[in-house]
């Protein structure tokens, strides 16, 4: 009889959060003991509010209590141990009608009280949640719609394209990047679609648990689990920060019709359009720009310089990767392509769509550009960043350059630069490269071609940049 005795005091040495024998326990400002644990996990999540509480009694604290550990209570539980006596059962360690309404000089509430309280916020739980359902659904629906609208437009610029029987070997690749278009977009927006529900899914399991809760007569049942019950997490899923104006595959389509008319006369500059219009076709999700290295070199692309553009006085080698510029002319045969005023190369890849590559420079002398392949290659108006069909950073002056105009880079430039380039949403930048990126400079423009990446090595010799090799 003794021992049970001692067992049923065992009850007042419980956690009234955890409602298990107090571990580590301290006590806050209105005398009530909790285990260190939990009161400090119950009070990070008031941390949004501007008022601490006592979980119990419900007393206020500003700012925070700082937690004292309760000596008194550590002792008597090292005591009990060693004597060998258990914690009380769990139900033991349940508040009675009379064990808080008996705390003087506390505001205290009962259970029910307290219950109805938190009945009310579940209502308001669940009308939250049914809510966030429809307009998650109304999202899924619009995302299979688009779906939809996709695949129909591209099976119409296919249909257009197939109708220029004198172009074939053109047509097969307009029709191979419109597929490829066609899957990537139509394979992200079902992605996104099948996320949105699995949300739903998610947010009706709460909702049943919510509405199981609400209906339990079990008043510290419903106390210990409505708290995780209730949270509602922000959707990650949105449309409203993803979709954007749609214009599908229309744009190839116009320009397909438009090559048919000028078929003859107009090959050549019509195809460039029309490759470089599916390359940009507006269609549904817009990505994020990068943020970290990781996400820039999502988009790495192999570039190599073309040495029917390089300037005699400039070397290439690492595999075209690198150029440096020599005191004497290099044997270059004649090429129209060759620069042949400034010291200046561009690659042999044409750049469309979303790309990012780096560049290692050295010495005193050396811009990064992306400039048109119908850039002039001789005369004063030649040089990178001198017209308005080249775009350069300046390494060594630490500034940017486009048609002439000059604009401060935010920080001096790193010997290690990466460019990242989105054609379609008509954006160029360049950065200091680390993890997290610093900005340089960023434009946003419309290219009306696809670009080259580039170098100026203009001041000494020995001067040198290069493409570097990502992984």
């Amino acid at each position: 009889m003794a021992q049970r005795g001692i067992q049923l005091d065992s009850a007042k040495f419980c956690c009234s959060i955890c409602l298990d024998l107090l571990k580590d326990p301290v006590t806050i400002p209105c005398g009530h003991s909790y285990c260190m644990s939990c009161i400090k996990s119950c009070w990070d999540e008031e941390d949004h509010r501007e008022i601490i509480s006592c979980p119990q009694c419900r007393q206020t604290f500003t700012p925070r209590p700082v937690l004292v550990k309760n000596t008194m209570v550590a002792d008597i539980e090292e005591k009990m141990k060693k004597m060998g006596l258990q914690a009380a059962p769990p139900d033991l360690c349940y508040a009675g009608p009379g064990d808080v309404d008996g705390h003087r000089g506390h505001h205290t509430v009962s259970a029910a009280a307290e219950r109805t309280e938190r009945q009310k916020e579940l209502g308001l739980s669940r009308q939250k949640i049914q809510q966030r359902i429809r307009d998650t659904e109304k999202d899924v629906k619009v995302l299979q719609q688009e779906v939809e609208a996709i695949n129909r437009s591209a099976e119409k610029a296919v249909e257009d394209s197939e109708l220029i029987r004198l172009i074939d070997k053109r047509r097969s690749d307009v029709k191979q990047q419109i597929r490829s278009q066609q899957e990537e977009e139509a394979s992200r927006a079902e992605e996104l679609q099948e996320k949105l529900k699995q949300e739903i899914a998610e947010l009706r399991r709460k909702d049943t648990e919510l509405k199981q809760l609400s209906h339990t007569e079990d008043h510290n049942h419903f106390l210990h689990n409505y708290p995780s019950l209730s949270r509602l997490s922000e959707s990650t899923h949105s449309l409203s920060t993803n979709i954007r104006p749609l214009s599908y595959f229309e744009d190839v389509t116009a320009a397909v019709s438009e090559l048919r008319e000028k078929l003859q006369d107009l090959l050549s500059e019509e195809w460039s359009k029309i490759s470089l219009t599916v390359t940009e076709v507006d269609v549904l999700l817009s990505q994020p720009e990068p943020k970290t290295r990781a996400e820039f070199l999502q988009y790495s692309c192999q570039i190599t310089l073309d040495p029917n553009t390089a300037h005699r006085r400039l070397s290439l080698s690492e595999g075209n990767r690198k150029v440096t510029q020599k005191r004497k002319d290099q044997s270059y045969p004649r090429h129209p392509d060759r620069f042949t005023t400034w010291f200046q190369v561009l690659s042999r890849e044409s750049l469309t769509g979303r790309c990012y590559w780096e560049v290692e420079w050295r010495q005193s002398g050396v811009s990064i550009t992306v400039a048109y392949k119908d850039i002039s290659r001789k005369g004063n108006g030649s040089g990178f960043g001198c017209n308005d069909k080249s775009w350069e950073l300046d390494c060594s002056n630490n500034q940017f350059r486009h048609n002439s105009i000059k604009t401060p880079t935010s920080v001096p430039v790193s010997s290690r630069v990466g460019v990242y380039l989105d054609h379609s949403a008509r954006i160029l930048s360049f950065y200091n490269v680390s993890e997290t990126m610093t900005l340089l400079h960023s434009v946003q423009t419309t290219f009306t071609q696809p670009l080259h990446a580039g170098f100026w090595v203009y001041l000494f010799s020995g001067d040198s940049a290069e493409f570097c090799q990502l992984k």
